[in-house]
C-alpha cells in the first residue's frame, strides 16, 4: 500500500513527529490518520516507558517571567545527553514547563510527592497540585506527562522534571 504524500504531510503536521515515523504509523493502520495518531501516542508512551530508568544527568535551567514582571518559574529539566539539552525541542519543551509552572502553580511534581494533608486540601482537584498530571496548557487535552513522553520518544532520550520554584511577587509560599 503506498501512502499518498498529502496525508503523509497532515499527519506530521498534527503530530510532529517524523515523516519515516508518520508513514510507518499510516502504513501499519492502512492510512487512517486518527488511528495512526494513537499509534504514534501508543509508540511515544511505550518509548518512555523503556527510557524511564535511564539517568538523566545532564539538561538546562529554564526561566519564564511574565510579562507584568510580578510572576516568574524557574524549571530544572534533564536528559541523558548534552547534545540533547541543546536540541531546540528540548529547549522548547523547558521553556513550556516553566511557562505552565507560572501559569498554573503546581505544589508537587506528582501524586506519590503529595503528602497525605496535602492530598486532604486538594481533594477536589489533586492532579492540579502535581505539574505532570495538569492539563498541558497549550495543548489542554493532554497532560504535562504525555506531552513529555512526546519529546522522549522525539529525541530518544529519557527526560526528566528535577525540580521546580515559582515566584510571585508579594506572596510567600
Amino acid at each position: 500500500m503506498k501512502i499518498p504524500v498529502e496525508v503523509v504531510k497532515e499527519l506530521r503536521n498534527r503530530t510532529n513527529a517524523g515523516i519515516g515515523d508518520c508513514n510507518k504509523a499510516l502504513l501499519e493502520v492502512g492510512g487512517d490518520i486518527e488511528r495512526a495518531i494513537e499509534f504514534l501516542k501508543e509508540r511515544g508512551a511505550a518509548i518512555a516507558e523503556k527510557k524511564k530508568d535511564v539517568a538523566t544527568t545532564e539538561g538546562i535551567i529554564e526561566a519564564y517571567i511574565h510579562h507584568t514582571k510580578r510572576v516568574g518559574a524557574l524549571v530544572e529539566l534533564n536528559c541523558e545527553t548534552d547534545f540533547v539539552a541543546h536540541t531546540d525541542e528540548f529547549k522548547e519543551l523547558a521553556h513550556d514547563l516553566a511557562m505552565q509552572i507560572a501559569a498554573t502553580s503546581p505544589q508537587f511534581l506528582t501524586s506519590e510527592e503529595m503528602p497525605p494533608e496535602a492530598e486532604a486540601e486538594t481533594e477536589t482537584e489533586p492532579q492540579a497540585a502535581c505539574l505532570l498530571s495538569q492539563p498541558f496548557i497549550k495543548e489542554p487535552d493532554k497532560t504535562v506527562q504525555e506531552i513529555i513522553a512526546e519529546t522522549i520518544a522525539k529525541v530518544g532520550e529519557n527526560i526528566k522534571v528535577r525540580r521546580f520554584a515559582r515566584f510571585e511577587l508579594g506572596v510567600e509560599h
